[in-house]
């Protein structure tokens, strides 16, 4: 038996997979630990219509009675949206105990992906990605989804890491674990709410098919994971400086409240929601719709490059 045997897949995702349709694939810890509810249900439904609309086949992923579940929608998604904090959060060091105990659960960034690679769907939008967080050379608190993007071969597109984390560190670790950062029209890697973080990608591309391109001859070498940083709209950006004084302000609450851990980022995201007055969710929903529509232009012209290759190959 292998981790096949675990997965529980849709038959929309899995008849368009089968037909080797695009399908795009989102996490679900902005579910369960991004926003609140009514918000984070009206939100994943709607960023998977933009998934939709640019033309692919959307699949949330998340961890649901015992099972990985890939194409999580209807009462499901609602359930999943209801439950919110009192669902776990799972890392890859949580999936086999939260299979065992049949607990529900939100999928970060690191078990989306490996969820994503079991069914065999090679491109996820996400928010932004876990990372280096600061203080880590005291704290060694450093996200399981760096190493997952040096090892499994599935393309996240996101705005960039939160910007709660340090930035620096992060893209010296991806760096360290051969992960691409490429820039979706853009030199400057973006960080979440802010377009810029002062920091340059590795490559810039402008197009989707361009993208497609790349990716396709990363999977022909079998060289993991790639990172696309697709900045958020400049209608809905912060400024770096004044995001960054609610962030100060959210890590001083953070340590005086003794939140460390896994805990840590979704307090930081409720507290950055409350000092700004709910005006970051707004701009988190509008990042989100973002990469998944880029995602799904992505997964479009990568579903017509791999389909080509099958042609030229058939006998």
């Amino acid at each position: 038996m292998d981790g096949k045997a675990y997965l529980s897949v849709s038959g929309e995702v899995k008849s368009a997979l089968a037909k080797g349709l695009p399908v795009v694939a989102l996490e679900s810890t902005i579910i369960t630990h991004g926003m609140p509810y009514p918000q984070n249900l009206a939100m994943a439904r709607d960023v998977e219509d933009v998934v939709r609309k640019a033309g692919a086949v959307p699949a949330t992923i998340a961890i649901m009675d015992g099972r990985l579940c890939v194409g999580v929608s209807g009462d499901d998604l609602e359930r999943l949206a209801v439950e919110g904090h009192r669902a776990a959060k799972a890392s890859r060091r949580d999936v086999a105990a939260l299979l065992a105990s049949g607990e529900m659960a939100g999928t970060t960034v690191a078990t989306t992906m490996q969820i994503a690679a079991l069914a065999g769907i090679a491109i996820f939008a996400t928010g932004g990605i876990g990372g280096v967080h600061r203080g880590a050379e005291d704290s060694f608190d450093i996200s399981a989804d760096l190493e997952e993007l040096g090892n499994t071969p599935v393309t996240v597109i996101c705005a960039g890491a939160k910007s709660i984390l340090d930035i620096a560190k992060t893209l010296e670790v991806l760096e360290t674990n051969g992960v691409p950062v490429l820039g979706f029209g853009t030199d400057d890697f973006p960080a979440f709410w802010a377009r810029t973080s002062g920091f340059k990608v590795d490559h810039r591309f402008d197009t989707a098919a361009a993208v497609a391109k790349m990716l396709s001859i990363q999977s022909d070498l079998e060289m993991g994971g790639v990172l696309i940083a697709n900045p958020i709209p400049e209608a809905d950006a912060w400024e770096p400086e004044a995001i960054e004084a609610f962030i100060t302000q959210a890590l001083a609450d953070a340590e005086t409240q003794g939140i460390a851990g896994k805990a840590t980022t979704p307090f930081l995201l409720k507290r950055i929601f409350e000092l700004t007055e709910g005006r970051s969710l707004a701009s988190n929903i509008a990042l989100v719709k973002n990469n998944a529509r880029v995602a799904a232009e992505i997964a479009v012209e990568l579903a017509a490059i791999e389909a080509n290759k099958a042609s030229v190959h058939r006998p």
